[in-house]
């Protein structure tokens, strides 16, 4: 499929047995690398690099993975700051709340990270753009004060441009962190 993002053209391969119910979601099925930055009060600012892997085995949603490393003084990768997994479905119905535009699909993500945080995201995928907004949030006693959180993914001249905004640590809700991300295709793809 392609799909026009300006006045370039990006394609991407609709993958075998992606179940109908997520075509919406095809343009980011596969692995990711890049780079981002954190940048949040209270925390220092920091850059990383990232891997994501959005997969499918056919059910009508998408399997998700992330795991963010901190960049050393040298360049290399650290310590992980982040590991998170979870789904990935469009919804059979929209949301209260969620007011769709044209050619938007309601979304919902359901996320867990080693911190010890769940969270159930509500949104919206159309157009190269993903909007989510947190709807629940779940913590073990050990885990960070997360009180909300929203997520934008966007398909940027085929990179996958992202930004997180949280309200934790008794700030409101507020830039976190971001990055961009490039597809990373297989020699035998």
């Amino acid at each position: 499929m392609e799909a026009s993002q300006g006045t370039q053209t990006v394609s991407f391969i609709l993958p075998d047995d992606l179940a109908p119910e997520v075509y919406p979601l095809a343009w980011v099925v596969g692995r990711w690398e890049g780079h981002g930055v954190i940048d949040f009060p209270d925390i220092p600012r920091a850059e990383f690099r990232q891997q994501v892997t959005f997969d499918h085995d056919g059910g009508p949603y998408l399997s998700y993975s992330s795991t963010m490393r901190l960049m050393g003084p040298d360049g290399e990768e650290g310590q992980v700051w982040s590991a998170e997994s979870g789904f990935w479905r469009i919804s059979p119905t929209v949301p209260d709340g969620i007011t769709l535009r044209d050619y938007q699909h309601p979304l919902e993500v359901v996320l867990s990270d080693a911190a010890g945080m769940v969270a159930v995201y509500l949104g919206a995928v159309g157009n190269g753009r993903i909007d989510l907004a947190s709807d629940v949030m779940a913590r073990t006693s050990s885990a960070p004060d997360v009180g909300g959180a929203t997520r934008l993914y966007g398909n940027v001249a085929g990179e996958l441009m992202w930004a997180w905004d949280l309200a934790a640590f008794g700030h409101e809700l507020q830039s976190y962190a971001s990055g961009r991300l490039s597809r990373v295709v297989a020699a035998d793809d």
